[in-house]
């Protein structure tokens, strides 16, 4: 295995300031915004929101087998939301609140979390087998160990979802936005 660091300059701007999730769910967006409780006949296309300002609308792409969910706030910290949303398939999700240094990462597999590592605790679980290569690569890549946004998070989204997440590939996907409803954001 040979991981290659990521670019995420991009994030450095509105992203690193302001608080966001990326969710990557194995199905497809109108069962995602379904499991969220939105209606798919009420999300709009548009392109990918450079500024996530709060209380912005959810989006929703297809990238491969995956729908990719962009959120302004803790969605993908949800345990409860993204172990539901889990269920019968694979869901990796990464969030950030980068001004004040805050990071998540899950994977979870048919509604249970397999792995967790975020805030200011490292690890929320212990690393399965499948992650400890992958693990050591990272370590490898990033011995000084930058926040989980600076570039390792997006290494393990690509090794659990063979999504490589680039700003191109965010900026050049046709979203759909949409609100779900509050009682399902934590």
């Amino acid at each position: 295995m040979s991981l290659q660091p990521p670019d995420v300059s991009w994030l450095r701007g509105e992203y690193a300031d302001e608080c966001y999730s990326f969710i990557y769910v194995r199905a497809t967006p109108e069962q995602v915004v379904a499991r969220l409780g939105g209606r798919w006949e009420d999300f709009t296309p548009g392109p990918f929101l450079e500024d996530p300002a709060p209380r912005a609308p959810v989006g929703v792409t297809s990238i491969g087998d995956w729908t990719f969910v962009s959120e302004p706030d803790w969605l993908g910290t949800c345990e409860d939301l993204i172990t539901e949303l889990s269920k019968g398939t694979r869901l990796v999700s990464q969030a950030a609140l980068g001004v004040k240094g805050l990071d998540y990462f899950y994977w979870c597999e048919d509604g249970e979390i397999r792995f967790g590592w975020g805030g200011d605790d490292g690890f929320l679980t212990e690393t399965p087998a499948e992650l400890v290569d992958t693990m050591e690569e990272i370590d490898r890549l990033y011995p000084s160990r930058p926040r989980l946004y600076e570039g390792p998070a997006f290494l393990l989204v690509e090794h659990l979802t063979g999504i490589r997440t680039t700003e191109h590939l965010l900026k050049s996907s046709t979203f759909k936005w949409g609100t779900i409803p509050p009682t399902t954001k934590p």
